[in-house]
């Protein structure tokens, strides 16, 4: 599952893989692919990476225990990376965004962040003039 807003509202400088932690009936939305990245952003607290406003659909098949839809995930990196991260998101205008969900060879969930610096409105314009040449491109020759 991939995150195409992050392209068009942020140059993405710097990607990152982070586990994230959930529990068991979120792994298994997830593989129904009931996952939205609609708000979702990366935060810093006491020097942990948090995700947040990532929403996971509840189970279909889940018990009373079923998890809550839109809570904050913790991210795992190494403590290099923190602090790196951190370093450069006291910078003016970077921000952490979840760019893709996807699980690994172990099935393991991962979660790739971007370090992205917000476009402005003319960069927008640009990104979908780009778009529009590319589809006419493909269109004349296939």
């Amino acid at each position: 599952m991939n995150n195409r807003q992050a392209y068009f509202h942020y140059f993405i400088e710097d990607k990152y893989v982070a586990g994230i932690v959930l529990l068991g009936t979120e792994v298994k939305s997830i593989r129904d692919g009931k996952l939205s990245f609609n708000d979702a952003f990366c935060m810093f607290d006491e020097g942990e990476l948090w995700v947040r406003g990532l929403y996971i659909a509840s189970y279909t098949h889940g018990t009373a225990n079923n998890h809550i839809e839109v809570h904050d995930r913790k991210l795992l990196l190494t403590k290099r990376e923190l602090n790196k991260l951190q370093t450069r998101m006291k910078e003016k205008g970077y921000t952490l965004v979840p760019l893709k969900v996807f699980f690994t060879d172990k099935n393991l969930v991962k979660v790739e962040i971007g370090l992205g610096r917000g476009k402005k409105l003319y960069d927008k314009r640009e990104t979908i003039k780009n778009r529009d040449v590319e589809k006419d491109i493909k269109r004349h020759l296939g």
